[in-house]
């Protein structure tokens, strides 16, 4: 196992399979799952397999658009910024951060009054990383490796 990022309270990440290639990060501890802003959520069939379409930010701060489509790895009920339940897709995604990159569960929702479209829960972060709370943005801009071909 590789040696654990040092990360702070907020970071720069990228999810280069579906097109995100900067965006601010809020990293809490206190959420089990990672979310992602996402509108014009659709379900769509792609070869017998169910998937998910959706638009994001690829660039939070041109507020930059993305259309991406990822199948479906669950549905689960998840307690919102409000305290309320909400039924949310999940999709599996690269994630970047600083030098590192590993793969990630996301949910989809809207989070265009929160401060921060992406959020990175615990579950996210495993053993990957070392959170320092007064700290912040200390891996820079995220290095997007090449994925590897299927």
């Amino acid at each position: 196992m590789m040696k654990p990022l040092n990360i702070g309270w907020r970071e720069m990440v990228a999810l280069p399979e579906i097109g995100v290639k900067c965006l601010h990060a809020k990293i809490d501890t206190g959420a089990r799952s990672s979310a992602i802003h996402a509108e014009s959520i659709q379900l769509v069939q792609e070869h017998g397999i169910e998937k998910i379409q959706f638009e994001t930010v690829s660039n939070d701060k041109t507020q930059e658009r993305v259309q991406c489509c990822l199948p479906i790895i669950d549905r689960r009920y998840v307690m919102n910024s409000g305290g309320s339940r909400e039924l949310r897709y999940f999709v599996k995604t690269n994630l970047c951060l600083g030098p590192c990159s590993w793969t990630i569960e996301l949910s989809l929702t809207t989070r265009l009054k929160l401060r921060f479209a992406m959020l990175l829960g615990r579950e996210a972060m495993g053993k990957h990383v070392v959170i320092y709370p007064s700290k912040r943005y200390i891996c820079g801009m995220p290095r997007s490796l090449p994925l590897p071909k299927p």
